[in-house]
């Protein structure tokens, strides 16, 4: 059923979300340490036998404060010449996957790079990359409260910065031009693309983003039960007392906010069946976007909205913005 607003409502719904006032101190210092602590990417080709035309490499990257983030680059055999790249980034639970899966952006002529996700990887593909940090206070099971105690401490400032170190290492690659880099993911994975476009607008040319997750995030935990939503509901259930604290430190890593700073050409997708992210606040994010936009409405469609015509629609906007035919 549909799970939200009429869509009259959604097409103008507007976030209460507010900035933090040191909302882009915060980040700046955040990804100057990781800047710091950068180090080039490392790439060993994946030899096995059975992909013919395109080439896969285990990368290595630096993430958050210099630690490791794993990562798989594919990109059409027999390349010489510099290509376009698309950095994608991967939904709740999961990780990298397989060499063998993800073969699309490869087959449509970019260099993709799929980043692993910290910590995650089990629930429904594999990862390989450690959540290295210390230990924090207690969470609901999942990763949405890990360290929710603090912005500084806080899971998702992690990830997001794996997000846009990821970006910053493509970009450093010889087989990448860099001013033809685009971003992409769905519910997660589109977070971390709107977050990556607002910090690294000087190399991000183009995002798709798939029915983004954290988006106005005080919103979305009182409208769905569905995880990852509800562990912050159930955490905030036992502590009560922590509602106005988890508030100021969600909104740093909120959608809303990084969507006000993102500038390039983005493609949204929503689907008004979702019961894990709102499509309210999926408009959310759509309606703050400082830059260019487009959005497909999904009108039959949950949390998968547009499946492969999703993809197709993807691909195809890519290619036009980052001026490969």
């Amino acid at each position: 059923m549909f799970t939200d607003l009429p869509l009259d409502q959604l097409r103008a719904f507007s976030s209460r979300v507010e900035d933090p006032t040191d909302f882009d101190d915060f980040w700046a210092a955040t990804v100057d340490e990781a800047d710091d602590a950068w180090r080039p990417p490392t790439l060993t080709r994946v030899e096995d036998g059975t992909l013919r035309a395109i080439e896969v490499f285990d990368v290595t990257m630096s993430g958050y404060a210099g630690q490791p983030v794993r990562g798989w680059l594919r990109m059409p055999a027999g390349s010489t010449e510099p290509l376009p790249a698309v950095v994608q980034y991967v939904g709740y639970g999961g990780g990298r996957g397989r060499p063998i899966e993800n073969l699309a952006l490869a087959a449509s002529g970019f260099v993709h790079l799929q980043m692993d996700t910290r910590g995650q990887g089990s629930s429904w593909s594999a990862g390989a990359t450690p959540d290295d940090a210390p230990p924090s206070g207690p969470q609901i099971s999942g990763v949405m409260t890990r360290g929710i105690e603090s912005r500084e401490s806080y899971y998702y400032r992690r990830l997001v910065t794996d997000a846009v170190m990821a970006v910053r290492s493509a970009a450093s690659l010889d087989l990448v031009d860099a001013s033809r880099i685009g971003v992409a993911g769905g519910s997660q994975g589109g977070a971390l693309a709107l977050a990556a476009t607002a910090l690294n607008r000087e190399f991000v040319a183009a995002a798709a983003v798939r029915v983004p997750f954290l988006s106005d995030i005080a919103r979305a935990i009182t409208l769905t039960d569905s995880d990852p939503y509800h562990e912050v509901a159930r955490y905030l259930a036992t502590h009560r007392e922590r509602v106005g604290s988890v508030t100021a430190v969600l909104a740093y890593f909120d959608s809303v906010n990084f969507a006000r700073r993102a500038v390039a050409p983005a493609r949204f997708s929503v689907a008004l069946m979702d019961a894990i992210t709102p499509p309210s606040t999926v408009f959310a994010a759509y309606n703050a976007y400082a830059g260019p936009k487009e959005i497909t409405e999904w009108a039959f469609n949950g949390h998968e909205a547009g499946g492969p015509d999703d993809d197709e629609a993807e691909i195809a906007f890519l290619q036009a913005a980052l001026h490969h035919a």
